[in-house]
């Protein structure tokens, strides 16, 4: 199927969403920041980046708009369960993600924007 690279700090999210993923068929590559995303990216680009938004030493706002700037074809699901004044995940959409959605998240809704998303290529 499709090639999906998860980037998240948080272990635990990126376990499940790989457990769930992978028995969907896809083929799953994993990063802790933004900028191990980035550097697997441009090494091997995936069909589909599923991005945390706030991370440490290189958060999701700057990943997004360097992966859409370099890669103008990226499709990326961001999320985040950050609140705050500014609403990330808008922020997200005009950095160019094409799908947003707040932690916690229900896994159908996931496993909806990733099947839009990889029905657009």
């Amino acid at each position: 199927m499709a090639t999906i690279l998860i980037i998240d700090d948080e272990k635990g999210i990126r376990s499940l969403l790989r457990e769930v993923l992978e028995k969907e068929g896809h083929q799953v590559v994993e990063a802790n920041n933004g900028r191990t995303g980035l550097e697997l990216f441009r090494q091997t680009p995936a069909d589909l980046v599923i991005m945390d938004i706030l991370m440490p030493v290189k958060d999701g706002m700057e990943a997004t708009w360097q992966l859409t700037h370099e890669f103008p074809d990226v499709r990326i699901i961001a999320m985040t369960a950050g609140r705050g004044d500014t609403n990330f995940l808008d922020v997200a959409k005009l950095f160019g993600a094409h799908r947003v959605l707040e932690k916690p998240f229900k896994m159908e809704d996931m496993l909806e924007a990733v099947h839009a998303a990889l029905r657009k290529k």
